[in-house]
């Protein structure tokens, strides 16, 4: 963890780097959708220009009210692999309502073949390479069960990023190998979201890894804390998510404090982390099964113990010189 965002790669050079040769590249992708005309032609522009495409791009238009759905029609008027599905759902805004649209885009895939699922927002980016890369990232990698680039969000006028954590990948851009996928059962439906995080969770669980390729960006283009409210109220929404999910106190304290100068600054993290605690101490209940839970807070310290030691050897080598 660190306390310093990164700014986004320039996009146009990303675009440009060598495509490399994946061995398979047969993969299909879903995306959730919501009233995301402003966005989503440029996750569209991003598919239909990849160097190696998807056998099928399953769509879910999760009952929008603006032009979503004639703008992805356009595109799948052209390009065949694109497969647009309509869905109805109650006026109310639940973050398990997006594995239910996922879910329903799986459906259109059971005609098909394919190694890789991969889960795309319809707010993103990436360059003509970025499935090729991601794909290579498996070739040598056996027990590779989710990949991905690293996401950066628009932060008014720039893109950012405070996410360095290798082991985990943006829900917004997670391809999975499919025994892993089938493996976990998928993506869990949690009403508090954390559904991304809790597939990676159960994939290391299984003894999968999971591996950020940070010389791979993508770019949110959704103004962050703007989706589900104002970023403070985001903040305080973490905090409870974070809990749901088991995360261990010690460890969530440090994340918050590493991500102090995350926006908003410094009051975010006290949010989540106020947030957090009361969860605690209202024993509010976990949103994921008990083993799921103490298998993360066993990692979470692990990583905690890995990270003093370190401390403490490079405090030691410096009182020697």
């Amino acid at each position: 963890m660190t306390p310093h965002a990164r700014v986004a790669p320039d996009t146009a050079a990303a675009a440009q780097r060598s495509d490399p040769r994946p061995r398979s590249t047969s993969y299909v992708v879903v995306t959730p959708a919501h009233n995301e005309a402003q966005f989503i032609g440029k996750t569209l522009q991003s598919m239909v220009q990849q160097s190696v495409r998807p056998l099928r791009w399953v769509i879910v238009d999760d009952a929008s009210t603006d032009h979503t759905t004639a703008i992805v029609t356009g595109y799948a008027a052209r390009h065949d692999f694109i497969r647009l599905v309509r869905m109805e759902r109650e006026a109310q805004r639940d973050f398990a309502k997006k594995v239910g649209a996922f879910n329903r885009g799986l459906a259109e895939l059971r005609d098909l073949e394919y190694d890789f699922i991969g889960n795309v927002d319809a707010d993103m980016s990436f360059g003509h390479h970025y499935f090729a890369r991601i794909l290579a990232s498996f070739n040598d990698a056996p027990r590779l069960g989710i990949a991905g680039g690293i996401v950066y969000t628009r932060f008014t006028r720039a893109f950012k990023t405070y996410d360095y954590t290798p082991d985990s990948v943006g829900g917004k851009v997670q391809l999975f190998r499919r025994e892993c996928f089938e493996e976990i059962g998928g993506y869990l439906p949690l009403a508090l979201g954390g559904e991304d995080a809790t597939a990676e969770i159960m994939a290391r669980q299984h003894g999968w890894q999971v591996r950020k390729s940070p010389e791979v960006p993508a770019y949110e283009h959704r103004p962050t804390g703007f989706a589900y409210g104002n970023p403070l109220a985001v903040k305080l929404g973490e905090g409870r998510r974070f809990h749901s999910l088991g995360y261990d106190p010690l460890f969530f304290a440090a994340r918050c404090l590493a991500r102090l100068t995350e926006y908003p600054c410094v009051v975010g993290s006290a949010a989540s982390l106020l947030r957090y605690v009361l969860a605690m101490l209202r024993h509010e209940a976990l949103a994921v099964p008990a083993d799921v839970a103490c298998f993360l807070r066993c990692e979470q310290r692990d990583k905690l113990r890995a990270r003093w030691r370190a401390v403490g050897a490079a405090l030691g080598a410096r009182g020697q010189t």
